[in-house]
């Protein structure tokens, strides 16, 4: 006997329907609060979908990175990482994206579902000049709905809590994980070393 759940019918049986305040929330636009939300939000994190599976990749500048072109457009650069570009890759062959909000301290999130574009307008890229470099594309942001989510799952991690904060040393560096991946090759120990200074360098 199969426990998995396989169907819609069996969903809205489980947990019913969404209550009055769930519907109403939804918009397609960025209403003057929502609009608020995305202005202080210095972190988002981007979904895609496309032919090779999805990806969840994370996005954080100064608060208001992320800029709103008008009540249903939105702009965020895509700065350097490591040039998987995976969500770019997905952008181009489906356009469907999905964007969470989060405010240090703040438990509501801001959800957005839309359709992106990947453009390289000169106007565009250099409204996002951070100490006189661009970044390499802007990822456009049709949005279909936004909505707020309650803090729920914020207060249940405690997030934002410094007395949950675990010490970064008790995980695996980031050169250790690098030379345990390139089966003991890679110098991880002079890339931990540098690690920071290599990060701020490259921030832009």
């Amino acid at each position: 006997m199969s426990h998995d759940v396989s169907s819609v019918e069996q969903l809205e049986t489980l947990y019913g329907a969404p209550g009055e305040r769930a519907i109403w929330k939804e918009l397609t636009y960025l209403n003057e609060d929502y609009q608020a939300f995305v202005k202080a939000s210095p972190f988002v994190v981007l979904a895609s979908v496309g032919a090779h599976g999805t990806d969840c990749s994370p996005k954080g500048d100064g608060a208001g990175f992320v800029r709103i072109l008008d009540e249903r457009t939105l702009a965020l650069p895509d700065r350097p990482g490591n040039n998987r570009i995976d969500n770019l890759r997905n952008i181009v062959g489906d356009p469907r994206v999905s964007l969470l909000f989060l405010i240090p301290g703040v438990g509501e999130t801001l959800r957005v579902n839309g359709r992106a574009r990947i453009s390289v307008d000169p106007d565009l890229l250099v409204q996002f000049e951070v100490n006189g470099k661009l970044p390499k594309t802007v990822i456009v942001v049709t949005i279909d709905a936004a909505y707020f989510h309650c803090a729920k799952a914020v207060v249940r991690s405690r997030l934002w809590d410094p007395a949950s904060q675990i010490p970064r040393e008790t995980l695996p560096s980031t050169g250790a994980m690098h030379k345990r991946l390139s089966g003991g090759h890679f110098d991880g120990e002079t890339y931990d070393r540098d690690l920071q200074k290599n990060t701020l360098a490259g921030l832009y």
